[in-house]
C-alpha cells in the first residue's frame, strides 16, 4: 500500500516556520500567513497563468526565481520573498512596464511601483505602446495602450468564467495585444456583454461606456 500523503507541509517563510496544506501555492501560503506577495496576473477567480512575474520569489536550491501563484509549497523548502534578487526582479518589471504602457488608471500597479522604486526614467528611450481606442458598442471601450497584457480578459471570457470565446492575442512584440477573432468590431463577435472581461481588467484597458463617456465629459 503507498503510504498517505500528508496533509500539511512545513516550510521556511522569510526566516519564519510556516505551515500550509499540501498542494498550496507558495502564493496561497503566504498571504494566509500574512505576508505580501505583488501581482498583476494573478486573479483568485481565475487559473493562475504566472504571465506577469511580479510575484516571483527566491527558492532554496533553485537556479531562478519561481513564480509563487503557480509554485507549490513543499515540505521543508525555503522561500525568501523580499530578497535583494527577488525586489530587483520586481523593480526592473516595473520599470519596464512603466516605460512603455499608460499606467495613470492602475493604481494597483502604481502602488507596486513606489513600493519597490521603479520608475520609467531607467527604460525611457524605448518604445511606448500606442493603439487607437476602440468603441466599437454601446457597452465598453478598449484602449490598448493601458493594457498589461495580464490575460485576465482572455481567461474570464474562456474557460474560467463565461464561455463566450471573444477575445485572443494578436500582434507580436510592442504591437501585442488583446484581440477579437479576425479584428472584428465587437458586436461581430461571440460576445455577450456580460462586463466580466470590465471587472477583472486591472488598468482601464477595458472601461464600461458610462464611466468612460463620464470621464470624457468632466475634463472638458
Amino acid at each position: 500500500m503507498p503510504s498517505p500523503q500528508p496533509s500539511q507541509v512545513s516550510f521556511s517563510l522569510n526566516g519564519q516556520i510556516v505551515h500550509a496544506p499540501a498542494g498550496s501555492t507558495i502564493l496561497e501560503a503566504a498571504r494566509a500567513a500574512g505576508v505580501d506577495i505583488p501581482t498583476i496576473c494573478y486573479h483568485p477567480t481565475l487559473t493562475a497563468n504566472a504571465v506577469c512575474r511580479l510575484c516571483a520569489v527566491e527558492v532554496g536550491g533553485a537556479r531562478t526565481l519561481q513564480p509563487a501563484c503557480v509554485a507549490t509549497v513543499r515540505q521543508d523548502m525555503i522561500v525568501d520573498t523580499e530578497s535583494e534578487r527577488v525586489n530587483t526582479a520586481r523593480r526592473v518589471i516595473l520599470e519596464l512596464l512603466a516605460s512603455t504602457v499608460d499606467l495613470h488608471e492602475a493604481p494597483e500597479i502604481q502602488q507596486q511601483t513606489e513600493r519597490y522604486g521603479a520608475g520609467a526614467a531607467r527604460f525611457s528611450g524605448g518604445k511606448r505602446r500606442q493603439f487607437d481606442l476602440l468603441d466599437d458598442n454601446p457597452f465598453y471601450v478598449r484602449d490598448y495602450s493601458q493594457c498589461v497584457m495580464c490575460w485576465r480578459c482572455i481567461q474570464v471570457c474562456a474557460e474560467d468564467v463565461q464561455y463566450t470565446f471573444a477575445l485572443t492575442w494578436g500582434g507580436r512584440g510592442l504591437g501585442s495585444h488583446v484581440a477579437t477573432f479576425f479584428d472584428e468590431d465587437m458586436p461581430d463577435t461571440t460576445c455577450v456583454f456580460c462586463g466580466n472581461c470590465v471587472g477583472v481588467c486591472p488598468t482601464g484597458a477595458l472601461k464600461g461606456k458610462v464611466e468612460y463617456e463620464l470621464e470624457l465629459s468632466s475634463n472638458r
